[in-house]
Formats: C-alpha cells, structure tokens, sequence
C-alpha cells in the first residue's frame, strides 16, 4: 500500500494523461498529449506541494492558469480544469463554454459536484453549441492538501473558514458551525476515498469531534450500501482495497492546548516559526536590493527527509560534514585530472605518456558519472546552509536559545531562576 502522497500524486497524474482507465501512462516512451490546465485557489494549493513545474511539463501540461484570471483562446488545444464546484466556478466555467475558449473540456471537480450545477453547466454547453466539446467530467475526492507521505491538511493557514477559532466563538451561528462540519466532514471523506479504505472511527462525545465522526460514519455507510455506485468496491477485484482497517481518532483541539503552543527546537520547527514557510516551501531574506530566495523542501532532498526532525545544532554539524564530504571529492576530482594529465603543463604531459588508457578509463568514466549526483548534492547543502544561516540569525537576534529553554523549563515544572 503506497503512502497518502503516492496515492493522490496517481489520482492526479491520472487526470492529467485524460486516461479514461483511471491509471498512469505505463510506457514511459509515449508521447503526452499536449494540454492547458486550469484551477482556481484550493486547486493550486493541492497541486503546488505534489507536482513541480517540470513534472507536469512531463505530463503534457503547457500552460496553468488560474481560472478567475484573464485567459487566451486557444481553440487547438484540450483544457482541464480542476477546481471546487462553487458557485463562483461554475458560471466562470460557463462564460468559458460560451466563449468558446479551448478545443475540449476536461473537468475534474475536487468535491462532488451537485445535480443543479451540473445542469447549468449543461444548459451554458447546449446554449453555446459546446456540448460536443465536453469530453468527461470527474469528482476526484482530492479536498485535502498533501504536505508530506504520511500528513495532512484540510486547509491553507490563511484560509480561517475553518480554524479552532471559527468553531469555538462565542458568535458563531448553527448555519456556520453546520457548514464548518460538512467541510471538514467532506475533505476526510475524500481521505478515506484516496486511500480506498473505510476506517474504525473513534471520538470523545460532546464536542465538535463527535459531530465529524457521526456526519463521517453516515456519509461513509450510506455509500457503502449502494453497491453500484460504491467509491469503495472498485478496488476489491485489483487487491487495492483489504479488509484491513486503520483507526482512525478525531479529537478536540482543546485535548492538548500545550502542543500547538510550544516551539520546539527542531530543524523543520524553527524554520517555519522564524521564516516565511508555506506548502512546504520558504522564503530566505537575501538582503537590500536583491531578491529573495525561495527554496523548495521535499520528499526528493534526502537532507531534508533525514534532517528535519533532528535538534538544531545537529544539523549546523550534519552540514558541516556533507560539506567536508563534498570538498574531499571535488580534491579528489583536482587530483584524478593531475594524474591524467589533464593540466596542461610540461609534468601532466609526461605523465599523459607513461598512463595506460585501459587502466585509468574505469576512473575517469565513474568519475563524470557520478558529476551530476555530486552538482545536486552540493547544490542541496548549499541551499540548506543558507537556510540554516538564516535560522541562526534570527535565533541570535531574538535570543531564541534563552526563551526555548525557559519554555522548557515551564512545561517540566523546573523552578525558574529568578
């Protein structure tokens, strides 16, 4: 069973090859077929930590626009969309039928789209001579923003339509606390869907949990009982689906108050306390009138993966290590061309008569080979020292180190020094 990044990562690239199978292209060879791709916000921000601009360059993706952004025509060319069926989208996704924007339409609904959005879209298709232009259209159940293998959210920090906060204010009405609950309810549903398992919900009784469990037990079962139309039954014949089922615990926020409040002294947790951090990439100040660095922190930095977790001052030594590392081999590189006579001088050129060619063509071919691994990873460590840099500037500058081990203190009981 892949982890959940893998398993949306494949629902999207899905939807990007237009494979009516609903799997990946498996011949690698085979030419992608050449299209537009079209989302709005809550689309761009599950797309961004997934898939890079070269990846979906690779999936046959040409453009990507926003779809509230001013767009060309291209009557050539296949558009997919991927976006909420809200309102607001549904009548921009219409005035594009109407114009006539694209050669064909592909629309992937992150939730499901209801039964009267989907006639104004086929009223706008019909009004605008279009229908034949609408080649498929998908509820993809991808309402969940991806960060890492095994986590999750359900929305952007910036987005406060549902935040701890929202739901326990004193002002909040049952129409607001009802819509906040079917939200949440839905993007777990859509988790459940990707993973192709039915979890073992456990809650405590007698707060907002409770209502997600009961919304997300009977949204679960009443898809279950139609066996038809089950988002459950199609991967019972490829194995995908087992009768294992994970546990899956909604609690309160207010259980452990002290956890979001406490700041940690970790390498992933200081970077996005003291640093502009958002879906899984962060922003290093590189001084008057110059621009700032941006820096993308994933799954493929073997660094990072390691690192992360790991204290601080670990990482300053783990850095100083790999840089040592690298500079032995860029010597040794310096070393192998002397001994090859690759210098240019009178010495290196009588070493060049005295070598055998047979002897010293292995060393030369592992070493360009092994060139590019060695670029990446001097490229990497030297993005992760500028970071860590950044970090330590910021800890010396709002003496970090002295309020991270007061905190400490408080949270252990440890009598404070006066």
């Amino acid at each position: 069973m892949g982890s959940l990044r893998d398993r949306q990562v494949e629902a999207l690239k899905a939807m990007l090859t237009l494979d009516s199978a609903g799997g990946a292209v498996k011949n690698n060879n085979v030419e992608p077929s050449w299209k537009v791709l079209v989302y709005d916000k809550t689309g761009q921000d599950i797309l961004g930590p997934l898939l890079s601009v070269k990846e979906l360059r690779e999936l046959g993706v040409t453009l990507h626009l926003l779809l509230h952004s001013t767009r060309d025509t291209i009557p050539d060319a296949p558009a997919v969309y991927f976006c909420l069926p809200s309102d607001e989208n549904i009548q921009r996704i219409c005035q594009d039928l109407s114009s006539q924007l694209y050669g064909s339409y592909y629309y992937n609904f992150i939730s499901p789209v209801s039964r009267t959005k989907l006639e104004d879209l086929a009223t706008a298709a019909l009004q605008a001579g279009s229908e034949n232009l609408v080649q498929k259209l998908f509820d993809q159940y991808t309402n969940f923003i991806c960060l890492e293998s095994e986590m999750f959210c359900l929305k952007q920090p910036r987005d406060s339509s549902i935040s701890y906060y929202s739901l326990n204010k004193g002002s909040v009405n049952d129409t607001e606390m009802e819509d906040m609950l079917t939200t949440i309810t839905d993007s777990l549903f859509a988790l459940c869907v990707t993973l192709g398992t039915v979890p073992i919900i456990r809650c405590p009784s007698g707060n907002a949990a409770e209502a997600v469990a009961a919304k997300l037990d009977k949204k679960l079962r009443d898809n279950l009982r139609d066996a038809r139309n089950s988002l459950f039954s199609d991967g019972t014949s490829t194995g995908r689906y087992s009768f294992h089922r994970p546990v899956l615990v909604l609690v309160d926020r207010a259980v452990d108050m002290a956890t979001p409040l406490h700041h940690t002294w970790t390498y992933q947790a200081l970077a996005h306390d003291v640093l502009p951090y958002n879906q899984n990439r962060v922003t290093v100040s590189a001084g008057e009138m110059k621009k700032d660095k941006v820096f993308e922190l994933d799954q493929k930095d073997a660094f990072w993966v390691e690192h992360k977790g790991s204290p601080f001052p670990q990482v300053a030594e783990a850095i100083q290590e790999a840089l040592e590392q690298i500079k032995g081999k860029e010597e040794e590189i310096k070393s192998m061309k002397s001994e090859l006579g690759l210098g240019g001088g009178e010495a290196e050129e009588n070493m060049l008569s005295n070598l055998s060619l047979t002897d010293n063509t292995a060393r030369l071919t592992n070493a360009v080979s092994s060139l590019p691994e060695l670029l990446e990873k001097k490229r990497l460590i030297d993005m992760h020292c500028s970071l860590a840099t950044s970090v330590l500037d910021c800890i010396k500058l709002r003496r970090l180190d002295v309020f991270f081990e007061l905190e400490e203190k408080i949270m252990s009981g440890t009598t404070l020094d006066k």
